[in-house]
């Protein structure tokens, strides 16, 4: 009987670890059961290192998450939906950029504010976006003399 009590206690505290490892998880991602956000939409010419779930940053501050991402067939290009947290004002001339954390980082989206005195409402299209920007593009202008 002192068998089953130990494998009862330790399966018991397996699971508690588990779901403390699910918890961190969810919080990390920020995967977050709450409503209270806006969308936008933007469309980017390529949009290389992002994806659903990717991180949307305004002055290095995450404040939203791109929730869909799809190819528009008949422009060719990435259309994103992007979902900000309810309260955060982003100005209608503000640009939305495609961004590196590093050499070796991954990429996320940077909201570049602009000065206007009205702001996006919910469902209006990001106009001035900029995608991705190829590393390896970069390094072989870089490499032949920027004749490419």
């Amino acid at each position: 009987m002192s068998n089953n009590a130990t494998e009862i206690a330790v399966g018991t505290g397996v699971l508690a670890v588990a779901a403390g490892f699910l918890v961190f998880a969810l919080q990390s991602t920020g995967f977050s059961t709450q409503t209270s956000a806006y969308q936008l939409t933007a469309s980017f010419r390529s949009a290389d290192g992002i994806s659903v779930g990717s991180d949307v940053r305004l002055a290095g501050v995450k404040v939203g998450t791109i929730t869909d991402l799809d190819l528009n067939v008949e422009t060719f290009r990435a259309d994103a939906k992007i979902a900000f947290i309810d309260g955060i004002e982003v100005p209608d001339d503000s640009a939305i950029v495609i961004s590196s954390e590093g050499l070796l980082g991954g990429n996320y989206v940077e909201v570049v504010p602009g000065g206007s005195p009205f702001n996006f409402e919910s469902g209006d299209e990001v106009e001035d976006t900029q995608g991705a920007v190829s590393l390896v593009s970069l390094l072989m202008k870089f490499v032949s003399g920027g004749d490419n």
